[in-house]
């Protein structure tokens, strides 16, 4: 029996790296996937055509009214219902901290923080009375260790954790879990490349010696949407390899 047979799940931001790793592991494990994109419209077709039992959903989750639409055009396409929901959209743009203005502070917080919180309770309102389910957000390691240039996305993945955390307690009568996931330096085309100091010292700071890939998201996404994962809820699953397990002194 695969671990996700039923379930209809919405991926938002399916169409970046991350976002397709996740979707192909919940497919893989007998998933329906609804895919949700903003730009990368192309790819996201792409994934569809690749994985079967799917939809593209187009929509600007830094709008309220378009998450509760992606949400319900996705429980509308499951049948009404809506078993699973991995909040993984974002940006993580660099800016130092001095120089950023309210607006910039702003696209990332309404990407990265708003964008979970509306579309989490709108998932909430289809579940809540159909049996539950799960809700997984994609936070970071940066929720804790922030690096320069990223206070803003810092302080967004942080307070999803948080936001996480109060969730779980808020919807656990209702039968919904909502856990996040913290990935580290997770691997992407032309990485090593661009920033091959980083790629380095990520590599050498994990535990397992190298960087992660966008599976290892989906696998630990996939366990926190199944059965598996029946009594968790409100938890933190750190997947950077074990570079946080390392002293940084």
């Amino acid at each position: 029996m695969k671990l996700l047979q039923g379930q209809v799940a919405l991926i938002t931001g399916a169409g970046g790296g991350i976002g397709r790793g996740i979707a192909l592991r919940f497919a893989e494990q007998g998933a329906a996937v609804a895919l949700h994109c903003r730009t990368a419209v192309d790819a996201a077709h792409e994934l569809a055509a690749e994985i079967g039992r799917s939809i593209v959903l187009r929509g600007d989750l830094t709008v309220e009214a378009e998450c509760h639409r992606v949400v319900r055009e996705a429980a509308e396409w499951g049948g009404g219902r809506l078993t699973a929901l991995v909040n993984n959209a974002g940006v993580q743009p660099v800016r130092d901290l001095p120089g950023m203005t309210a607006d910039e502070w702003r696209a990332v917080l309404d990407t990265n923080l708003t964008s979970v919180f509306a579309c989490t309770q709108a998932a909430a309102e289809v579940m809540r009375g159909r049996g539950g389910g799960s809700v997984t957000h994609i936070a970071s390691v940066e929720a804790r260790m922030p690096a320069e240039g990223h206070a803003h996305y810092a302080a967004a993945k942080a307070a999803v954790v948080m936001h996480a955390r109060s969730a779980a307690m808020e919807y656990g009568r209702d039968g919904i879990r909502v856990n996040t996931v913290s990935p580290g330096l997770i691997d992407r085309d032309g990485l090593a490349r661009a920033w091959p100091e980083g790629v380095r010292r990520w590599n050498a700071a994990t535990a397992v010696g190298r960087l992660g890939r966008p599976e290892d998201v989906g696998d630990a996404c996939v366990f926190l949407s199944s059965p598996l994962a029946s009594w968790i809820t409100g938890h933190d699953l750190v997947v950077d390899g074990g570079a946080s397990a390392r002293p940084t002194w």
